[in-house]
């Protein structure tokens, strides 16, 4: 396996399109996100405060209480973003082998969240982007916060390992990181053995996947030696799928 230790040269705005045709993935900085989302960096910073209060992720099989989540479902379409009605979170188990097949039913994200004009902005861009890969057509959208903590002494954001979610473009944004180490990022290709391992460190940092093309995972979080009351990392992660969502016969 060739697995690169360095994080990836950010690409340049004009390059993201290409960039993640040629090798399944991209990583944009937090100025570049705001410059081409439309967003600015105190829209971006603002949605910050809604991850203080997501309530605990009760699915969890392994019996943790590291995880907190909200979750909620989108249409867009020529331009617009339609709320659709709150469902519950459905994987298939091949691509998700821990949690798949559970009907697992979250919170649904705040409306004074989903308030914030940042927020269309961001879903429309994140559709622009999969248009741009996959060609222009409806997409399904499904967003979920997540607060991984240290208060099991360790924290696991992808407790189900390395995996795919099974839909067109995957959309991880780090929020936020306080008091923690670990949380390194890794994506390797689907089909061969090519890989990179990173960590994002930048609020409003973003990594982009083509989910055809790489699988990924994020390493366990311990707290810092130094930090006496624990830490966290959150994320925001929007999927967009073209043909429905998961759970629906599709």
């Amino acid at each position: 396996m060739t697995t690169s230790f360095s994080p990836p040269s950010l690409a340049a705005p004009r390059e993201l399109a290409t960039v993640l045709r040629q090798q399944g993935y991209v990583v944009l900085d937090a100025h570049d996100v705001g410059l081409l989302s439309g967003c600015s960096a105190d829209e971006l910073h603002a949605l910050r405060p809604f991850w203080a209060n997501l309530p605990p992720d009760t699915f969890l099989k392994d019996g943790g209480r590291y995880r907190r989540r909200r979750h909620a479902c989108f249409m867009v379409q020529d331009g617009q973003v339609t709320q659709a009605p709150h469902r519950a979170h459905w994987q298939p188990v091949e691509y998700n082998a821990l949690h798949g097949g559970m009907q697992r039913l979250f919170e649904p994200i705040l409306p004074e969240m989903l308030a914030q004009p940042v927020w269309r902005k961001l879903l429309l861009w994140l559709g622009q982007v999969c248009s741009g890969l996959k060609g222009e057509q409806p997409w399904f959208v499904e967003a979920h916060q997540f607060r991984i903590d240290t208060t099991d002494g360790i924290g696991r954001p992808t407790p189900e390992g390395a995996h795919r979610d099974g839909v067109d473009l995957v959309a991880v944004f780090l929020v936020d990181r306080e008091g923690v180490k670990g949380g390194e990022t890794r994506v390797f290709d689907a089909a061969g053995p090519n890989g990179q391992r990173f960590t994002l460190t930048e609020p409003w940092s973003v990594l982009l996947l083509d989910d055809a093309r790489v699988i990924h995972e994020s390493t366990p979080i311990q707290p810092l030696e130094s930090s006496t009351q624990g830490g966290h990392r959150d994320t925001l992660v929007v999927t967009l799928r073209a043909s429905g969502f998961q759970g629906d016969g599709q």
